[in-house]
């Protein structure tokens, strides 16, 4: 179990991600953030509900993620909760994603923002196409079946 501070804990997840999406690669990014951020951050609170990943002015910025205020700072401290963020990536690395975004019709979806393992906020970005409406009752059919499955399983041992 990841400790809730330190290394490996994960602070947000988005779980639609997986369901709207064919994630087909994954890139850890590093974030540019202010202190009340990061505090907020350690205290487990964000949410990448609605959030994506984009260019602007050269550079990759992590959009509409909310990271709350941190209710310990004052006002003047306090940061912006739903700011573009800046993504940290290798410009190499940069310049691959944001051509598989221009040609290829891909997306760059935010997966989860989780402290690794020297306690430095990443967010890990899926390369990512859209699901048509019938591979979404496929996926839940599958997650229908799997649940039946380990019920039953789980009885027929009782």
């Amino acid at each position: 179990m990841p400790a809730k501070y330190g290394a490996g804990a994960t602070v947000a997840q988005n779980r639609r991600a997986r369901f709207d999406y064919h994630i087909e690669d994954t890139v850890e990014a590093g974030m540019v953030l202010t202190g009340t951020e990061v505090k907020s951050l350690r205290a487990n609170s964000a949410s990448l509900g609605e959030s994506y990943a984009g260019p602007k002015d050269g550079a990759i910025y992590l959009i509409n993620a909310h990271i709350p205020e941190y209710q310990q700072a004052g006002i003047k401290m306090n940061h912006e909760p739903r700011r573009p963020r800046k993504l940290l990536l290798h410009k190499r690395e940069q310049e691959r994603l944001m051509g598989q975004v221009r040609r290829g019709g891909y997306t760059l979806v935010p997966i989860r923002i989780y402290f690794n393992g020297r306690g430095i906020a990443k967010c890990e970005l899926g390369l990512a196409k859209g699901k048509k409406q019938h591979d979404k009752r496929q996926t839940q059919r599958d997650r229908d079946w799997q649940r039946q499955k380990s019920r039953l399983m789980r009885n027929s041992d009782l």
